[in-house]
């Protein structure tokens, strides 16, 4: 895979489609309060569901609630959730909230921040969401998080702003990859070293709404639709292609930005990123538009298909951004801020065989046990530098803050803000970002066969 730059994001993603409004399919099942408080639960437990069509069976999943993805979550900008997570499985779990500007003691890194959810016990996460936006919740457990994310243990937070967009569809559109057999069932081959110590754990079967890809979706001519594409693969990098549409690039990793064109119609998206959308459908009848995954050493896949029928939609005013976020600074100071340099090495081609742990930051074993990477006081700036030393892309994430990402060639940056960035094998890429969140915060590499190996360490802010 060549390097990602600029030029790039304004180009290409990966797929899985779920329903978050009015659908023609049903939708999610609510999440039950349980307290007069309003705690809602999520059980995360065994389930079985489609995902090939006949005359393959039903996949063994694990889900929230049984099902994959699981329950909707939605609150808006400033409110509380409140969310009692219930272990019904045979392993320690957690609720990770991948994205979200969060009480650190809140965020769901076991080692870090937590103690793991035991089987049969239950834990109460209760925090208040500063930022509109789109989130992921799923595990962060290890050795275990692979096996439990690749089995579907994942859902969707979303944040409103206060006066959303007027749209006539909202979706989110979930891409997942899955190994399975010919009658569906799952290939157990969590851990695989092959997986672990090279690109992850990648499978051939692309499903949208947990279904196998294409679905196809029909609207009213020149509807407007907001389209909320995530990547919950284990450690798929993809390129989703947009064809018979303008999409706009409304929000990266949950956070607004001035509204843009990707070049091509074409944007890459890294395991958990988060991507918002907004475009309108083709104005007359019996019109196609897709949504295509781009083949990397394998043929191009329709994910999605829309088409159109019906009276055409009344027009509407120009696509308008959405209100960029005021909790996060317009400047990042670059030259007073703490500069750091993590180096990542190791992988499979690179160690000895049987290796506890694969990968290292600054030549040391990752994981929390260790002294932070760096330790700053609060409202410090800092300027980090991810040279990857490896034979493979990584996708390296900063908790409980979002980063600008700098240019390559000069001292400006992105103008957008992402949780993570994607680096190229043998490139550096740096960030930057205000250390305003206290506490102990995660830095780690989002393929997660490569998280549970040693591809993560940490930071703390006083």
């Amino acid at each position: 895979m060549s390097d990602f730059t600029r030029r790039t994001l304004l180009q290409g993603v990966a797929a899985t489609l779920l329903p978050i409004a009015a659908h023609a399919q049903a939708p999610a099942k609510p999440v039950e309060p349980v307290t007069p408080e309003g705690m809602r639960i999520l059980e995360a437990r065994k389930g079985s569901q489609r995902i090939l069509p006949s005359p393959a069976g039903e996949t063994d999943v694990w889900g929230y609630g049984g099902q994959v993805p699981g329950p909707v979550l939605r609150v808006k900008a400033g409110e509380e959730i409140a969310v009692r997570l219930v272990n019904k499985l045979d392993q320690p779990t957690s609720l990770h909230w991948h994205g979200v500007r969060i009480d650190n003691a809140m965020e769901g890194v076991v080692g870090l921040t937590q103690k793991p959810v035991m089987p049969g016990a239950s834990f109460d996460y209760r925090f208040k969401v500063p930022d509109s936006g789109l989130y992921l919740y799923r595990p962060y457990v290890a050795p275990f998080t692979s096996e439990q994310v690749a089995r579907g243990l994942y859902g969707i937070l979303i944040v409103d702003e206060p006066s959303p967009p007027q749209v006539d569809r909202d979706f989110a559109l979930l891409i997942d990859d899955w190994r399975l057999d010919e009658q569906g069932m799952l290939i157990k081959d969590f851990g695989n070293p092959a997986d672990v110590g090279g690109a992850g754990r990648i499978g051939p079967e692309i499903t949208a709404n947990s279904q196998t890809a294409p679905i196809a979706e029909t609207f009213a001519s020149g509807s407007r639709i907001r389209l909320r594409l995530v990547n919950v693969a284990n450690a798929r990098f993809m390129f989703i292609s947009f064809e018979g549409f303008k999409p706009l690039i409304m929000a990266i990793d949950g956070q607004p930005c001035d509204p843009f064109e990707p070049v091509r119609r074409t944007i890459p998206v890294g395991p958990g990123a988060r991507f918002d959308l907004m475009f309108d459908l083709p104005d007359s009848q019996n019109e196609t538009a897709k949504i295509i995954l781009r083949g990397m050493n394998e043929s191009d896949r329709d994910v999605c298909v829309f088409k159109t029928q019906g009276t055409k939609r009344p027009g509407r005013p120009a696509i308008a951004s959405l209100p960029l976020n005021p909790l996060l600074p317009a400047e990042i100071p670059l030259a007073p801020a703490k500069k750091v340099d993590i180096v990542v090495e190791g992988g499979s081609a690179r160690v000895s065989p049987g290796a506890k742990t694969l990968w290292t930051l600054n030549g040391v074993p990752g994981g929390f046990d260790g002294k932070p990477l760096f330790s700053v006081k609060r409202g410090t700036p800092v300027s980090l530098g991810f040279i990857n030393k490896t034979l493979v892309t990584q996708n390296m994430r900063v908790h409980g803050h979002v980063v600008r990402l700098l240019h390559d060639l000069d001292d400006g940056w992105e103008p957008y803000w992402r949780n993570a960035v994607i680096v190229a094998e043998g490139r550096t890429k740096r960030v930057a970002f205000v250390a305003d969140n206290p506490g102990k915060w995660a830095i780690n590499c989002d393929v997660i066969e490569h998280q549970i190996s040693g591809l993560c360490g940490w930071f703390e802010v006083t």
